[in-house]
């Protein structure tokens, strides 16, 4: 049986997981924000699903990127996204905007991370 010694400089391979790590964040990072970018924009565009339904505008207009979330800032929101029940007693049904908007996102976020990866690995 023979052996072989192999010698590892610890703070070289450290410095290395710290650069892989800084470029895995960054490439990751990118891709969050274009995907928060895109669900902005689906928010805010006219018709179709994840777009943000429109009475006043007030809705459409209180919608922004947070850092790397997407929301709305209006009190109603929840609202139209989950339903409510009127003075009378009747239910809204929720018009899950939101939701749609997310599930339309989250193929194309599994598709740009997969490319993210592959284009890390070379």
């Amino acid at each position: 049986m023979s052996m072989f010694n192999i010698e590892v400089n610890k703070t070289e391979i450290d410095a290395l997981e710290q650069k892989l790590l800084a470029l895995s964040r960054v490439r990751f990072n990118a891709v969050v924000k274009k995907q928060v970018t895109q669900m902005l924009n689906t928010a805010r565009s006219s018709g179709g699903s994840g777009s943000t339904p429109v009475d006043t505008g007030e809705l459409r207009k209180s919608s922004g990127t947070y850092g790397d979330e997407m929301g709305y800032l209006s009190e109603y929101a929840p609202h139209v996204e989950y339903g409510h029940r009127t003075v009378d007693g009747n239910y809204v049904p929720g018009q899950h905007f939101l939701r749609d908007n997310v599930n339309i996102q989250g193929v194309i976020f599994k598709q740009d991370l997969l490319k993210a990866i592959k284009k890390e690995g070379g």
